[in-house]
């Protein structure tokens, strides 16, 4: 899985699954657009990959902000593979959810991945090559009680890959969905607790993942390898969805 010289943008490559994706991305020969929020996370980030004789580098970008979007999409240049993994994930039931985390978790869930690949679809088609993989959950494909309006933008983010596969195909470009399970993330962890991994007990598997198995999944539905994988999500979940 080669993907020497190419530029990959991944969102929320601060902590958890997006780390991971962007240090194995970096392994493989790719220049690493790291984006998050907290500068030193970032550096952290991209310290690691260089540490290791990769390449990368930080812009910092609020997904919250629409306009912050889009610069970090005009910022990031010819992007070849975009990873929309950022997401703001608060646990809520339908009685008691607020309206400002609604809010947010559509504004960094679903319309933030939604007008970055709007930012970087004209590069792609203009090249006639590209790949976006958005991050699900299997979240979309099951009834969440507790976390309804989560469920919600990982279907929704489901969807965009469905639509842009049909759209963008024709121009060479490849849109696929990773749907992850159970993963031992700090941001699972500290929402779930000890659910997090009670959770993953739960799959025929037996455990919940690590976050570099996840990345691992990521790299291969971005990879030549996939070349005739689009419009698909990834069930990556332990065999959790199966049952």
């Amino acid at each position: 899985m080669d993907f020497q010289d190419q530029r990959v943008l991944v969102t929320g490559a601060t902590a958890g699954i997006g780390r991971e994706a962007a240090k194995l991305f970096a392994d493989r020969g790719a220049f690493v657009i790291v984006s998050g929020r907290d500068p030193g996370r970032g550096a952290g980030t991209v310290s690691a990959i260089e540490a290791a004789g990769g390449r990368a580098q930080f812009i910092a970008a609020d997904l919250r902000d629409v306009a912050s979007v889009r610069q970090l999409g005009d910022q990031a240049g010819e992007v070849d593979v975009l990873i929309n993994n950022a997401a703001i994930l608060n646990a809520h039931t339908t009685l008691e959810q607020d309206l400002e985390s609604f809010g947010v978790m559509f504004d960094v869930d679903v319309r933030a991945p939604f007008f970055l690949a709007a930012a970087v679809l004209p590069g792609m088609i203009a090249r006639g090559s590209g790949v976006i993989v958005n991050i699900s959950s299997m979240a979309a494909s099951v009834g969440v009680p507790q976390a309804p309006v989560v469920a919600a933008t990982k279907a929704a983010i489901e969807s965009f890959t469905r639509s842009w596969s049909a759209a963008f195909g024709t121009n060479g470009i490849r849109v696929n969905t990773v749907a992850p399970g159970p993963t031992l993330t700090d941001g699972a962890v500290a929402m779930l607790g000890e659910g997090a991994a009670q959770l993953g007990m739960a799959t025929p598997l037996g455990r919940s993942a690590r976050p570099s198995e996840i990345a691992e999944a990521i790299l291969f539905v971005a990879s030549p390898q996939a070349s005739y994988l689009s419009g698909a999500t990834l069930a990556v979940d332990g065999g959790f969805t199966a049952i």
